[in-house]
């Protein structure tokens, strides 16, 4: 060995032989104990690999290591999130074609994640812009088709005029982009691609209640699917009472103080029941609604809105209440209309007072009667008053007592509603996978035939997109211009790309078939290898990538073609990292390069480094000055090696340090409390060097409980105890629940309730001998000589105490 610890020499070394001898490249077909660990895959951007993904791939590679220790045959694979309009946008922003930058920025990703040592199976890798992967994205389109579960509708979209797209409400932070702080965004009617998703809606809830994931992404999850109990209730038009308007509330006990109602100015209903007199006013208002986006209109706090001189019949009092639109009513929330209850409802409330418009308390609070004065809208619990027959009752009671009441009347119905809303994919943008359906005056909406896939994204100059919100491939007239599938006329291709989100939907599922180019899933493999055993990654996915894999699962599921219906057996949220207790960001100069550290101190020292910042699942702080600890921490390891004497025997308080170490370490790893598993590991080098030289078996269990954290420096000290195999073909140690226990134990000494000295003692021994060899300590002889003892007590496992 050399005499002084090379981090590069020894790194490039064993990912050279990792290579040439395939160690990270399980035979998935051969596989006794398959494991699937599996990280998020990568958005390849071009300022290249961040402090993020070095904290978050590690701790990933960390898990699998220790399970192929445990004898797991651990596929661990990765690829590249290289679709979308980050890429896109980065193109334009430099001069280039996406389609030149993308190969560049993945040939760089891959270089860094080489460096930082991951156990990657390099044979199986997805590239989501590659045609051999989108085909299959746009086969399990056609799928969604097929099925029912994908359809094409005009919808109000949230659109970005600088971004040119439509944009999720998510991307829309107070009303401005997210990419484009300086661009508001705008509302259009547009149409759009779907997947109805809303149909798995109770489905995705209740499996929550017993998948394995981290609490804070069910709770994440629960809230943006957002089950509501309540009713269905039809207002009938005043003038023409065929028509009516439906509402779904969650308080039909309210509906006797429901004094006017409310639509969205886009509900489609208003354009006809707005009477001549108000046409003006409701259009002029319409217009200038339009040009707000979705999430502006939910955090606006002055309440506006136009009476469009129709009136409608409450089906619980009979009586004629006006008809309003206002910005506060979205058209895809519930139905696009309201009952207003402005005693019980604090928007409603506000609104009744600007338009002067009836206030009916319907609940009486504890202290309040039926005439109770409102300053405010009322919404705690209480009693029906005003309510008819139904007054006294409480009003939690009240209400599938009073649905049924109406649902005999024919006004209404029990029903169940959820805050989710179909999954919009259709993009007016270049980069990404187009949509594989074609349009025909004759046959209407025709699919590609599976056989023709995949359509190919050409190759185009011009890529930019433009105000018109029509996508640029709508102006390569090569790429549009097909026959029709089904009877051969002229007929036009879908010009719009599918979401990017449709791309990591399901790539988990192509990493065991990437060798397959004719089927998406090779059938033993998926049944041998998913769903994944563990999947980590970042919360900041919780209510998007990681809903739309749970639906494209239980999609594919229902269609036959997978065996289970959840993605993930366990999935885990990694934590965030600050620098120096700030979030990092170019503005504070405090971006973390991950190169530098790689360059400066190695692989093994960074990813350890990085896991001891702090417990994985919460994140940490990186200061510079930390990292030398860990630097050291190997460089001792790599001299105990080194200066190993084969004829050396551990002592037994030694082996019994070992033995706990062991245990607290496997322990540690699979909760992913890696931070503590290290700092477990420091204290048994402590002890090492305390109590004398280990033995051999100490020596590799200590390499082997090293190795998932620093697996190069692992490699070259087992191949220098005279290993030729992989310390990873080696068996996680063994601890001996019997050598977990202390043989010995140290006692304080107490005089007179003051400490003087201290024992050890076995365990076992007895109270004679313990008080015998406390009075021989000289700190207690000097203060109990000459002195008459009046009481001496033996705590076990804690002190002796002298009274004198």
């Amino acid at each position: 060995m050399d005499e002084r610890y090379d981090a590069a020499a020894v790194e490039s070394k064993w990912q050279r032989l990792w290579q040439e001898r395939r160690t990270n490249t399980p035979d998935l077909r051969s596989a006794a104990r398959p494991y699937y660990t599996l990280m998020m895959f990568p958005y390849p951007s071009a300022e290249g690999l961040h402090v993020g993904h070095a904290f978050a791939f590690p701790g990933v590679d960390i898990h699998g290591r220790f399970k192929r220790l445990q004898g797991f045959d651990v596929f661990e694979p990765i690829g590249y999130d290289a679709f979308g309009i980050h890429s896109e946008n980065y193109a334009l922003k430099i001069g280039t074609n996406p389609t030149q930058l993308i190969p560049k920025t993945i040939a760089n990703f891959r270089r860094q994640l080489s460096r930082l040592g991951l156990m990657v199976d390099w044979q199986h890798v997805v590239d989501t812009t590659s045609p051999e992967y989108y085909r299959w994205t746009q086969w399990i389109f056609l799928q969604l088709y097929k099925h029912g579960l994908a359809e094409r509708k005009k919808a109000a979209v949230n659109w970005c005029p600088v971004c040119q797209t439509v944009l999720a409400n998510e991307q829309v932070i107070d009303g401005y982009c997210e990419r484009h702080p300086e661009a508001r965004v705008e509302q259009r009617l547009m149409a759009q691609w779907f997947f109805k998703i809303t149909r798995y809606a109770e489905r995705l809830l209740k499996n929550l209640d017993w998948i394995d994931w981290s609490e804070t992404t069910k709770t994440a999850q629960r809230n943006w699917i957002g089950r509501s109990e309540g009713a269905q209730l039809d207002f009938p038009l005043a003038d023409t009472p065929d028509t009516k308007i439906r509402v779904f509330t969650t308080r039909p006990d309210t509906i006797f103080g429901a004094t006017y109602m409310v639509l969205a100015p886009e509900h489609e209903l208003v354009e006809s029941l707005t009477t001549s007199a108000q046409h003006a006013a409701v259009n002029a208002y319409r217009e200038r609604v339009a040009k707000m986006d979705l999430v502006s209109r939910k955090a606006v706090k002055e309440k506006t809105g136009v009476f469009t001189g129709a009136y409608a019949i409450n089906p619980a009092t009979d009586t004629r209440i006006p008809i309003w639109i206002s910005d506060y009513v979205l058209v895809e929330y519930g139905t696009g209309a309201i009952m207003a209850v402005p005693a019980h409802d604090q928007r409603d409330f506000e609104f009744a007072q600007v338009f002067e418009l009836p206030i009916v308390r319907v609940i009486a609070g504890p202290d309040d009667t039926a005439d109770t004065p409102l300053a405010e809208a009322y919404d705690g619990s209480g009693k029906l008053v005003h309510s008819l027959q139904f007054d006294g009752l409480e009003a939690e009671g009240a209400k599938s007592t009073i649905t049924t009441w109406l649902t005999d009347r024919g006004a209404g119905e029990a029903r169940v509603e959820y805050r989710l809303h179909d999954w919009c994919i259709s993009r007016q943008r270049y980069w990404g996978p187009p949509i594989p359906m074609i349009h025909c005056d004759a046959c209407g909406v025709v699919p590609v035939p599976e056989g023709e896939l995949p359509v190919v994204l050409p190759p185009i100059d011009d890529f930019r997109p433009d105000a018109s919100g029509v996508a640029p491939l709508a102006r390569v007239q090569a790429f549009y211009e097909v026959p029709c599938p089904q009877c051969g006329k002229s007929a036009r291709r879908e010009t719009d790309v599918s979401d990017t989100f449709l791309d990591s939907a399901w790539y988990f599922l192509r990493y065991p078939s990437t060798e397959r180019d004719d089927v998406a899933m090779d059938g033993e493999l998926t049944r041998k290898w998913l769903p994944v055993d563990m999947y980590i990654g970042g919360n900041e996915h919780a209510v998007l990538h990681l809903m739309y894999t749970r639906f494209i699962t239980m999609a594919l599921h229902d269609f036959g073609l997978l065996e289970f219906e959840e993605p993930f057996k366990k999935f885990r949220a990694h934590g965030l990292i600050i620098k120096d207790g700030a979030k990092m960001s170019k503005s504070r100069g405090n971006v973390v390069n991950p190169d530098r550290y790689l360059e400066q101190y190695g692989a093994d020292v960074f990813r350890m480094y990085m896991m001891f910042l702090g417990p994985y699942e919460e994140g940490g702080d990186f200061r510079d000055e930390g990292i030398t600890g860990v630097q050291r921490f190997l460089e001792t390891v790599w001299r105990l090696v080194r200066e190993h004497d084969p004829a050396t025997g551990a002592t037994d308080a030694l082996k019994r340090a070992t033995h706990r170490t062991i245990k607290k370490v496997q322990e540690d790893i699979e909760g992913l409390h890696y931070n503590t598993a290290i700092a477990a590991l420091m204290t048994l080098l402590n002890d090492i060097r305390k109590q004398g030289p280990p033995d051999r078996w100490l020596l590799e269990s200590l390499l082997i409980m090293v190795a998932p954290f620093a697996p190069h420096i692992a490699e070259e000290l087992w191949a220098a105890l005279g290993h030729d195999a992989s310390i990873f073909d080696a068996r996680w140690p063994d601890f001996d629940s019997g050598m977990l226990v202390e043989d010995e134990v140290e006692l304080a000494i107490q005089v007179n309730g003051k400490v003087r000295g201290r024992i050890a003692v076995t365990r076992n021994a007895s109270e004679e001998s313990i008080i015998e060899a406390a009075r021989a300590v000289p700190g207690v002889q000097a203060h109990i000589e000459g002195k008459a003892i009046r009481k001496q007590v033996v705590v076990p496992g804690r002190l002796v105490s002298f009274v004198v």
